[in-house]
């Protein structure tokens, strides 16, 4: 088998409730929100085991931390702190991540906020292309 440049782990639909956006009606309750993340990580080691693979539970119980210590104006700035909690993690080359706010305007689905930042090893890599 040969070896990945890298590899991608999804994380979809991460369920939360938080205390997000500008607007009055955002700020008087905690709203649902969904996040969805998909790191690029250092190649697998190759033999069927769990030693050498990233443990992606950081990225759930991050976001969940994350969302819960304090209110966020703009998706923008939620989605560059996961990635910042993502970019720390030794063998992620890169990460993008999705907000949803599904509850915002009457008779739309969702307003989201999708970033994507990637480490040294991969510059110019076209991260909007890929499924968060």
């Amino acid at each position: 088998m040969t070896t990945p440049t890298f590899y991608l782990i999804r994380i979809a639909g991460i369920e939360t409730s938080a205390s997000i956006g500008i607007h009055a009606f955002e700020q008087a309750a905690r709203q649902p929100l969904l996040v969805s993340v998909t790191l690029l990580l250092n190649p697998p080691p190759g033999a069927d085991t769990i030693e050498g693979v990233q443990d992606y539970d950081f990225v759930r119980e991050g976001v969940l931390a994350l969302v819960k210590a304090r209110h966020f104006n703009l998706q923008e700035t939620l989605c560059g702190e996961i990635l910042d909690l993502c970019l720390r993690q030794p063998g992620v080359l890169g990460a993008v991540v999705q907000t949803n706010k599904p509850d915002v305007y009457p008779g739309v689905a969702i307003v989201a906020c999708r970033m994507g930042r990637m480490g040294p090893s991969l510059p110019g890599f076209p991260w909007w292309t890929l499924e968060v």
